[in-house]
């Protein structure tokens, strides 16, 4: 299922900020402050894992799988509770020039992200309802163009949720284990105006930049905001959070549609 971003709902009202560039104008790709990239979320993008997507936001592209094994880490035996963990890479050609794969060591960014995504999904599961088994999720980037983490979060629930039901079939859980859904967005302060959904070309000059994960109720799971280059106000915090959920429920929008479809 596809959904072009100009068939998405508008975003609600939210706190007023300064936007001296583009509060009357638009951004280089012709975008308000407020709006997302085109997003798309195919299923079923790798035939042979539990749960598959590839999404694409904007110029972004990661394929997200989901995959069910036997067994939790050694920590967690005998809790009789699952276990949800994440891996990230960006594959070689993503950011146009060639990037070494990691073969060895997991680099700190690479790890930082995978921490990210394996804590957003985990508040989508009821854990203790899995048994003793793990779902693992892999999300791989074949295009960068700023947002990888967030898209991979946004994707890989949807992955998530098909990998659920595969093992519901399989009588190894419920139907009952999904909580709720999750997605993520990038905002940033650039230039002092706050936008959703950086792409690259805005992300490297962005003053501030921050991540955000909810859950469709409204919950946060995650609120990352860095000075990159200066601080920010609570006026600017407030808009990041206001622009942030309002852009996250449209995505929650093109998650149903897609499971739907």
């Amino acid at each position: 299922m596809t959904r072009a971003n100009g068939d998405l709902p508008q975003p609600a009202q939210i706190a007023s900020v300064r936007c001296p560039r583009y509060q009357t104008g638009m951004r280089p790709d012709s975008r308000t402050p407020d709006q997302l990239r085109p997003v798309t979320i195919q299923r079923g993008f790798v035939s042979s894992a539990a749960g598959s997507v590839l999404i694409r936001t904007g110029g972004t592209a990661v394929i997200c799988t989901a995959s069910i094994v036997s067994g939790v880490p050694e920590w967690r035996e005998g809790s009789g509770a699952g276990w949800l963990t994440a891996e990230y890479d960006m594959l070689p050609a993503s950011t146009g020039r060639r990037r070494s794969r990691s073969r060895e060591r997991v680099d700190g960014r690479t790890r930082e992200i995978e921490r990210l995504i394996g804590r957003s999904l985990r508040a989508a599961v009821n854990m203790p309802r899995m048994g003793a088994n793990t779902i693992h999720i892999d999300c791989d980037v074949l295009e960068a163009d700023g947002g990888t983490r967030t898209a991979s979060i946004t994707g890989a629930y949807v992955a998530l949720v098909d990998a659920l039901a595969s093992g519901a079939k399989q009588d190894l859980w419920g139907d009952d284990v999904r909580i709720c859904a999750v997605a993520a967005v990038s905002v940033g302060v650039v230039d002092g105006d706050v936008l959703v959904d950086l792409n690259y070309r805005e992300d490297v000059r962005a003053d501030v930049d921050c991540n955000l994960v909810m859950t469709d109720a409204d919950q946060w799971i995650e609120v990352q905001a860095t000075g990159e280059r200066s601080t920010f106000s609570q006026e600017q915090m407030g808009a990041m959070t206001s622009r942030g959920a309002a852009a996250i429920r449209q995505l929650f929008d093109v998650q149903r549609a897609t499971l739907r479809g």
